[in-house]
């Protein structure tokens, strides 16, 4: 009795050992030795994991990093101090550029616009373009529903009362989710030094765009005309701004004759 139950075990105890001999070995010979430098940038992120980086996580950052797939400033929430230390643990130059703030290039509030029909669907910009391209008379404006808000991992940028959304400058990382997911492509990364701004991204002729908003650009071509920098030119009938050759003189603001290019509050000192 007693040694039809003892093969048995003593079977399973033979196997059991020899599995686990197999996998000790397997494991040392397969192993993967992990770069200590992989920890220790991983020990100066933010921990954010808002994928502004381009990788997935902070995780996946620092080991792009250490393989040489990901720049040392390729952080934009720990911005240059997070650089600064990537950047030794690599034993590399620091090159740290400006500080980007996400914009809204739209003022059309409900204000300064009319709508095509009144929408009782989803609360999301996505689903609201997706039927005539949203309520809103301009089609390429901010359609106000707040989905640009809910996905900012850092609470950035918020829906005004007047149906517009407005970026938080001292909150805002320049992670990138508000750009991505904002189905106008009306959000953009722009350097914090910046005065003014072209808040507006119709491609409509200017007679159309007058008949539906009353801020936005008409293609008139002064404030390219007066630019002393020659920092403006158009696209599809829209202004757009060099910030590498803007100087801040605010001069197209001023000559603006719809006052499309505005002034960005907070940034005069």
């Amino acid at each position: 009795m007693w040694e039809q139950l003892l093969l048995p075990v003593l079977i399973l105890g033979a196997l059991s050992f020899l599995f686990g001999a197999g996998l000790a070995m397997a494991s040392r010979k397969f192993a993967v030795e992990q770069d200590v430098r992989t920890d220790a940038i991983r020990g100066v992120l933010p921990g954010a994991n808002c994928g502004g980086c381009g990788q997935p996580g902070c995780d996946g950052f620092a080991a792009a990093v250490v393989a040489g797939k990901a720049p040392a400033n390729g952080c934009p929430v720990g911005g240059g101090p997070v650089t600064e230390k990537v950047a030794a643990i690599m034993g590399v130059k620091a090159e740290i550029g400006e500080r980007r703030i996400a914009r809204v290039l739209c003022q059309g509030d409900c204000d300064q616009t009319i709508n095509q029909y009144r929408y009782e669907g989803i609360e999301d910009c996505i689903a609201a373009s997706m039927l005539a391209d949203g309520q809103k008379g301009c089609k390429y404006g901010c359609l106000g529903l707040g989905t640009c808000e809910r996905v900012c991992p850092f609470d950035a940028i918020h829906v005004n009362v007047k149906g517009i959304a407005v970026v938080d400058r001292e909150k805002c990382t320049a992670c990138g989710k508000c750009v991505a997911v904002c189905p106008k492509n009306i959000i953009e990364l722009i350097p914090e030094s910046s005065i003014v701004q072209v808040a507006c991204m119709s491609g409509d002729k200017g007679r159309d765009v007058g008949k539906y908003c009353k801020v936005g650009c008409i293609g008139c071509r002064i404030c390219g005309k007066e630019c002393p920098s020659e920092a403006i030119t158009f696209v599809n009938n829209l202004a757009r701004i060099d910030y590498e050759k803007c100087t801040n003189c605010m001069v197209c603001a001023e000559k603006c004759p719809t006052k499309a290019i505005a002034v960005i509050s907070g940034q005069i000192h």
